[in-house]
C-alpha cells in the first residue's frame, strides 16, 4: 500500500455506506430500464430485437468480469518481473517516469527488472475497458436508430405500391425495353457497362441516393416475384425492418476475432509503428468498400437483367444471387459492418479515454 492512502478502517462507515448505496441504486437503475426496454420490444413482437439486447447484456457481463478480474490480479501482475530491456520495448512514449512506481514495481526495480503491467496500468486499462462498453453501447443505438431513421422514407414508397399508378406501370400485359425502364434509366449508363468506370460511379454514388425509389421497388419487385405468386398484399417494408432487427443483432455482437482485433489495436499503439497515420483510417476504408460494393451489386443485377432480355414485361425483373457478394459469401459484408462498428467504438473510447488521462 502506498504511504498516505487511507483504508476502510480509516474511513466513516456512513461514507462507504452512502457510496455502496449510489452504486447499487445506478445499477438497479440501468438493469430496469434494460428491462423496460426488453418489455417494449416484446409488445412489439420485435424478436431480434431482444435477442440483439440479450448481447449487449451479454458483453456488458462479459467487460464487467474482466474488470473484477483486473481488480483482483491487480498486484500479483504488477509483481511479475521482466528483463528491464524488454519493458523498454514497443512503449506508446518515447520515456518512462519511474517516480511514481509503487511497491511492487519498486521490487522489480530493485532487481533490475521491470514490472510486466503497473498497478496505476491496470487501472487505466480498467477506466478504457469502462469507456469502451459505454461507446459501444452508444453507437450501437445511435446506429440503429439512424437505418430507422433511414427507412422512414421507405414506408411512403412501400404505401405508393397499393395505388393504381403503380400497378398500372407494372402491369405484365406493358412491354418496355430495359433501358427504358427507370431502373434502366438509372443503371445502364455507360459507365457502368465498363468494368473500370463502374467502381469510381459505384463509389460516388453511396454519397447520395444511395438507394432510391425506383431502386427500392424494382429489389421489392424481384423478391416477391422470387418468393410469391402476386405482390399486392406483401409488405416489404416491413419485411426489410425485421431484417434490419436481424443484421442489428449480429453488428452489436463481439467475436473472439474482433477482441483479438482490439488487442492488435493495443500492441500497434507502441510509437514505433506510428499508428495514428494509419490505424485509425481502416474503418473508414473498409465502411467506404462495402458502401461501394453494394451499389455495385445494384448495378450488376441492372446489367444481368438486361444481358438476359432486351425486352421486359411490366417492369424489370432483377434476380440476387450470392455470386454477386465477395467470395459468395452474402454475410461477408454484415460481418465486416460488425468489425466496423466495434473498431470506431474502441477507437473513440481510447481517444476519450486518452484525452481525459492527459488533462485531468
Amino acid at each position: 500500500m502506498a504511504e498516505g492512502e487511507i483504508t476502510l478502517e480509516q474511513t466513516p462507515t456512513w461514507a462507504v455506506a452512502t457510496v455502496c448505496f449510489f452504486l447499487i441504486f445506478i445499477s438497479i437503475f440501468i438493469e430496469y430500464l434494460l428491462h423496460l426496454l426488453a418489455k417494449y420490444f416484446s409488445k412489439k413482437r420485435r424478436t431480434y430485437l431482444i435477442q440483439a439486447l440479450s448481447k449487449i447484456k451479454t458483453e456488458l457481463m462479459l467487460l464487467g468480469f474482466v474488470s473484477l478480474l483486473m481488480t483482483v490480479l491487480e498486484k500479483p501482475v504488477a509483481k511479475i518481473c521482466i528483463p528491464k530491456s524488454a519493458g523498454e520495448t514497443f512503449l506508446p512514449c518515447g520515456s518512462v517516469d519511474s517516480s511514481d512506481w509503487d511497491e511492487e514495481e519498486t521490487k522489480c526495480s530493485e532487481q533490475g527488472k521491470a514490472s510486466l503491467l503497473s498497478t496505476e496500468g491496470m487501472t487505466q486499462l480498467r477506466y478504457l475497458i469502462f469507456v469502451l462498453a459505454s461507446f459501444h453501447s452508444v453507437l450501437s443505438i445511435l446506429t440503429f436508430g439512424l437505418g430507422m431513421a433511414k427507412m422512414r422514407r421507405w414506408e411512403s414508397w412501400e404505401a405508393e405500391t397499393r395505388t393504381l399508378d403503380y400497378q398500372f406501370s407494372t402491369d405484365p400485359r406493358r412491354f418496355q425495353l430495359t433501358h427504358q425502364t427507370l431502373f434502366g434509366k438509372r443503371h445502364l449508363r455507360y459507365w457502368n457497362e465498363n468494368s473500370v468506370l463502374r467502381w469510381p460511379a459505384c463509389f460516388l454514388r453511396q454519397f447520395y441516393g444511395s438507394v432510391s425509389k425506383v431502386d427500392y421497388f424494382t429489389l421489392r419487385h424481384g423478391f416477391i416475384m422470387a418468393h410469391f405468386d402476386q405482390d399486392n398484399n406483401f409488405d416489404f417494408h416491413k419485411y426489410i425492418r425485421r431484417a434490419l432487427d436481424k443484421d442489428f443483432g449480429v453488428v452489436v455482437g463481439i467475436s473472439f476475432w474482433i477482441w483479438m482485433s482490439a488487442v492488435s489495436f493495443i500492441f500497434f499503439n507502441a510509437q514505433k509503428f506510428y499508428n495514428y497515420y494509419w490505424l485509425p483510417f481502416i474503418p473508414l476504408v473498409m465502411l467506404l468498400l462495402v458502401g461501394t460494393k453494394l451499389q455495385a451489386i445494384i448495378t450488376l443485377m441492372c446489367l444481368d437483367s438486361h444481358d438476359k432480355s432486351h425486352v421486359v414485361k411490366g417492369t424489370l425483373l432483377v434476380r440476387p444471387s450470392d455470386h454477386l457478394f465477395w467470395f459468395g459469401r452474402p454475410k461477408l459484408p454484415l460481418q465486416l459492418l460488425q468489425f466496423i462498428s466495434f473498431q470506431n467504438s474502441f477507437q473513440l473510447a481510447f481517444f476519450t479515454w486518452t484525452w481525459v488521462s492527459i488533462h485531468w
